[in-house]
């Protein structure tokens, strides 16, 4: 006999209401914060009632888990489209934005990323997701500046480094994210990319004469 169809279209359109809430759920985590945040204000921005929020999550802490893993994993997913053997072989100013353009992008579409992983009291378990990944991408820095420091940076200094240029690129993210989308934002990349390259082209044998940064919208 052929499969009944309609356990099919339920699940369907559960997918289409989780997608819904975890869709409201940002919104308002952006808006708001996480601790200020509560499901009532969940279900208003999707335009349900808080019996049908719960038919799928019981409680906010639920939702933010499902968006902060659903996030973590895409951004894990741009973590590895960025740093590739080929990107790393690039000039500085294309590695700058082969490695910056994608991370830019990730979280200009998904601001909750940061409200949620930089909130207070977050749920543990994201908690330890991101800094999985932020322990991941830090050590992806590290070994780029490694391979291409001139001349080589003892262990020591190859921390202090890469912990600076990761620690200038989250600060600067925060203030692209925050600016308005076009020329204003556009201009915070370019300055981003510009601290970047000055910061590091002595250390990996590049000067600012020798090449310029591109400014490239990340759009």
């Amino acid at each position: 006999m052929p499969e009944d169809p309609k356990p099919r279209r339920r699940q369907a359109r559960g997918e289409r209401r989780i997608s819904q809430l975890l869709q409201a759920a940002a919104d308002v985590f952006c808006a708001n914060g996480y601790t200020a945040t509560s499901t009532n204000a969940i279900a208003r921005e999707a335009q349900v009632s808080p019996g049908t929020l719960y038919q799928y999550f019981p409680n906010k802490e639920a939702i933010a888990i499902e968006l902060g893993g659903r996030l973590i994993q895409q951004m894990r997913e741009t973590h590895g489209q960025v740093f590739t053997p080929a990107n790393m072989a690039l000039p500085l100013p294309e590695l700058i934005d082969a490695v910056l353009d994608p991370m830019i992008e990730f979280n200009c579409l998904n601001p909750a990323f940061l409200a949620l992983m930089h909130g207070s009291e977050v749920p543990g378990r994201i908690a330890e997701e991101h800094d999985e990944l932020h322990a991941s991408l830090l050590s992806q820095v590290r070994e780029t500046i490694g391979t291409r420091a001139v001349p080589p940076l003892g262990a020591a200094e190859l921390d202090r480094v890469a912990d600076m240029a990761f620690a200038v690129f989250k600060g600067g993210l925060a203030l692209i994210v925050a600016a308005p989308e076009g020329p204003v934002r556009d201009a915070a990349v370019a300055e981003l990319k510009k601290v970047l390259f000055r910061y590091l082209a002595p250390i990996v044998g590049e000067t600012p004469a020798d090449a310029a940064v591109t400014t490239a919208p990340t759009r």
